[in-house]
């Protein structure tokens, strides 16, 4: 499968999506936040000096996937429809899991967005605790699924 980010002489460019079809699509990606179990302690009493560590976070996710083509230089600005970002503790992490769904009514797929809501959201996390635990590991961000377009529909199996 050829890169199509990429034109014939090998430059990055910006897909031309003008002749593909207006579609409903849908993304969903996940990561996590691994932590001491006594810094997740602090998420779960909401006792963090910084405030609210997942209604932060969760926020900061929904205007990563707003900001995503102002971040990531060859995705296009995009009419998102819906950004959720669902955060949860995991004592058996431990630490906060992370999901986020996009939706649009595009040309081209919301993949990026998604994964940007989830690192956003991760990186926010980070950044609440870490006067508590530097040692914090932000890892698992992919995409779970992806709906609509050319492509189709792919989802994580596992």
């Amino acid at each position: 499968m050829a890169l199509t980010h990429f034109d014939g002489a090998g430059q990055a460019h910006m897909v031309d999506v003008s002749e593909k079809a207006v579609t409903a699509r849908v993304a969903v990606a996940e990561g996590f936040v691994k932590m001491l179990p006594e810094t997740l302690a602090h998420v779960e009493a909401g006792s963090a000096k910084k405030g609210d560590v997942l209604g932060i976070a969760r926020l900061a996710g929904i205007m990563g996937a707003k900001k995503c083509s102002e971040l990531v230089p060859l995705c296009h600005p995009l009419p998102i429809t819906k950004v959720s970002v669902e955060l949860e503790t995991d004592a058996d992490l431990p630490g906060v899991r992370i999901s986020a769904t996009v939706k649009t009514t595009g040309q081209t797929g919301v993949e990026m967005e998604a994964l940007t809501a989830v690192s956003t959201a991760a990186l926010t996390v980070y950044d609440m605790l870490k006067a508590v635990e530097k040692s914090m590991e932000i890892g698992g961000v992919r995409v779970a699924l992806k709906d609509g377009g050319k492509s189709g529909r792919y989802e994580v199996t596992e």
